[in-house]
């Protein structure tokens, strides 16, 4: 039975998954904002788009602008960006959102830490932790909000390049609770972790992946409630938790 069909039958619809196989840039380009969207997605590394550093961080910092530019002014977009190693020389992805962000009007909204690894361990390579950004052109960010500066379980990875589960719930909850986001946006959304978990928030979700393999796994991949269930957000943050900080913040003053 087709959507339109059980709705017209009176069933009750779950939340709606769309994948365009197509390139991100240039689908994003043709479509304009998508409203009621939040985006969260992550900008492929330079192994993954066979260019030069240089001519990368080009298309990286156009990237970031045209994700922000598909959402609306009042929406938000989170990005999961992992530095890498180069030459000798460290490229801070997270430094590149930041500069793509405010060169297009944007502002940062916050700017998290989620572990790859556990703490104190040491990597090669690419660090073991990935930065988590939110920037938006009108919405302003609450004093108090309930993720963690360092988000120290991602939750599980669903492919080798995919961000945990439960760090995409951070980003999704806050994109549905602080920007009352309908539907959830990921322009590079690899076998679908970020539409998947959308979708068990009650969200619909749009992606755009390049791989026909990847976009075919993206429009099946499912995420169990029982992942989720410590982000969810069902429940306020505690009283406790709130006084605690308050009171630490007049010990600091």
């Amino acid at each position: 039975m087709e959507q339109d069909d059980a709705a017209d039958a009176g069933l009750v619809q779950g939340p709606g998954r769309t994948v365009h196989c197509a390139d991100a840039i240039e689908w994003m380009r043709a479509q304009g904002r998508i409203e009621g969207a939040c985006a969260v997605t992550s900008l492929p590394d330079v192994s993954e788009v066979g260019l030069s550093v240089t001519a990368w961080r080009s298309w990286f910092l156009h990237g970031v602008r045209a994700v922000i530019d598909a959402v609306p002014d009042e929406g938000a977009a989170l990005f999961f960006q992992s530095d890498i190693k180069r030459d000798g020389a460290w490229i801070d992805k997270g430094a590149w959102v930041v500069r793509a962000a405010e060169d297009g009007g944007a502002r940062v909204l916050f700017h998290k830490i989620v572990c790859r690894h556990p703490p104190g361990m040491l990597t090669k390579g690419r660090p073991g932790y990935t930065h988590l950004v939110a920037v938006s052109r009108a919405l302003r960010c609450p004093d108090m909000l309930s993720i963690p500066d360092v988000i120290t379980d991602a939750g599980r990875l669903t492919w080798v390049r995919a961000m945990g589960v439960r760090a995409a719930a951070q980003a999704i909850r806050f994109a549905r609770d602080q920007a009352a986001a309908r539907v959830i946006f990921d322009p590079f959304c690899g076998v679908g972790t970020v539409l998947a978990v959308a979708n068990a928030f009650g969200l619909d979700a749009i992606g755009v992946e390049k791989s026909r393999r990847r976009a075919e796994q993206s429009r099946v991949l499912t995420v169990a409630a029982a992942e989720l269930s410590a982000v969810r957000g069902d429940e306020p943050i505690k009283p406790s938790l709130i006084n605690g900080v308050e009171n630490h913040q007049r010990q600091l003053e």
